[in-house]
């Protein structure tokens, strides 16, 4: 869908597509409330907080949707001893898996299962005999901490090679000639958004909702939410 579509629909749903009273929208309030919109109905989705309480990949719908925000990148992991870490992407949104590959002594390289682990229970399940890292069963665990992946190997073998699979942020759309009243810099290109039309739609509604809050328009605001949660 065309960025000059989302912008009549979106001041067709505020009822502004003509008017000139002081309510009117400006192109980027239609950027921020979008990208902001994208942003909350992806985090709605992955969580399953929604109307059918469906959650990441739980129906084939949700797999659908959700699958162009899935991406893969290689971790460039850094020994630390008892483990290894590697910098998350900067458009990192939700954790999906890590894919590592190790190597002990003149063994042959093997494919680990690789388990995402709280950071307050690290101690535990290093001293937990059938959790902590292990060649033999090709099992380890990883956690989350400070923007970096830390995978743990407890001295028991070296990891050679991690790719992250996880959710990224979605894209934001900019309109060609707007300028951003945060960097007071003009957009010099029109950049789309990337999902399917029939969630772009519900976007919008989402999108409208934020801004029929923003302008104290109640009628515009309830019929945004409702519509973008009836059709999630």
């Amino acid at each position: 869908m065309l960025n000059s579509t989302i912008v009549i629909k979106m001041k067709q749903r505020l009822n502004k597509l003509d008017s000139q009273d002081y309510d009117n929208i400006e192109c980027w309030q239609i950027v921020e409330s979008f990208n902001k919109a994208q942003v909350e109905w992806a985090r709605r989705q992955l969580h399953g907080i929604n109307i059918v309480k469906e959650g990441d990949e739980q129906s084939t719908r949700r797999k659908d949707d959700l699958q162009i925000l899935l991406g893969k990148q290689a971790l460039n992991i850094t020994d630390k001893e008892y483990y290894y870490f590697g910098a998350i992407p900067e458009d990192y949104l939700q954790w999906k898996r890590v894919d590592a590959y190790a190597k002990k002594g003149c063994c042959e390289k093997r494919r680990m299962t690789v388990y995402f682990a709280e950071e307050g229970n690290l101690n535990l399940l290093l001293r937990d005999d059938s959790k902590k890292p292990s060649f033999d069963w090709a099992e380890t665990f990883a956690t989350l901490i400070g923007g970096d992946v830390n995978i743990y190997t407890d001295h028991n073998f070296d990891i050679e090679s991690a790719n992250l699979v996880y959710y990224r942020q979605p894209i934001k759309i900019q309109i060609q000639g707007c300028v951003d009243p945060y960097t007071n810099v003009q957009s010099t290109v029109n950049i789309e958004c990337e999902f399917k039309d029939d969630i772009i739609e519900v976007i919008i509604d989402e999108a409208v909702s934020i801004l029929a809050g923003d302008i104290e328009s109640m009628n515009q605001f309830s019929r945004g939410t409702q519509g973008a949660e009836r059709n999630n």
